[in-house]
């Protein structure tokens, strides 16, 4: 089972879920650090992985979230320059 991060506002699970999949250019956000695993080169796989080094799961968990806060930052900037124009 997948742990899974609480929110501070938790309708927008959607929403996060939905940008962590195309972030990682798959359909299930379940998926998404596989992905991102698999193009780092990282031995991810389901279930134990007690053998990743701190510095293995970090790439995979740093990368993910790194490129989703670019992704929220690029949409918001795209939002109010719309705003301005409007």
């Amino acid at each position: 089972m997948a742990r899974r991060n609480r929110l501070l506002v938790p309708e927008a699970r959607e929403a996060v879920d939905k940008l962590k999949a195309n972030i990682a250019n798959v359909a299930d956000p379940e998926d998404a650090k596989f992905e991102i695993a698999k193009e780092a080169g990282i031995p991810l796989q389901k279930g134990y992985n007690g053998t990743l080094t701190s510095k293995e799961a970090g790439k995979i968990g740093g990368s993910l979230g790194g490129n989703m806060v670019k992704e929220m930052i690029r949409i918001a900037q795209e939002k109010l320059q719309n705003k301005d124009k409007g």
